[in-house]
């Protein structure tokens, strides 16, 4: 992975009919593509949230990826970032389900 500019994380959480229709799975592959470490999760409140790291540009497109087009069944409601930070390292090898 070629790190051209800064290193950002940033933590989100996606609102909408967002769990049981393979949200998760469909983060992690464009998580994946998009070639971002990080993780995603359900929570108990019928939300998903997690953290995204790497290039600024890059987290930039999974952000906006988060917010507009999800899994081809969700319903993305609206999709809060918090905790946004330039980091020196990636803190992740790779980008993951937790359960």
């Amino acid at each position: 992975m070629s790190t051209a500019g800064p290193l950002k994380s940033v933590d989100y959480e996606v609102f909408g009919r967002v769990q049981g229709v393979c949200f998760r799975m469909y983060t992690e592959d464009e998580a994946k593509k998009i070639g971002v470490v990080g993780w995603v999760k359900n929570t108990s409140k019928g939300t998903v949230t997690g953290q995204v790291q790497g290039p600024e540009e890059k987290v930039n497109s999974m952000k906006s990826w988060l917010s507009k087009i999800g899994s081809p069944s969700s319903r993305i409601d609206r999709t809060n970032f918090s905790n946004e930070k330039t980091i020196s390292k990636l803190e992740y090898s790779n980008f993951s389900i937790r359960y």
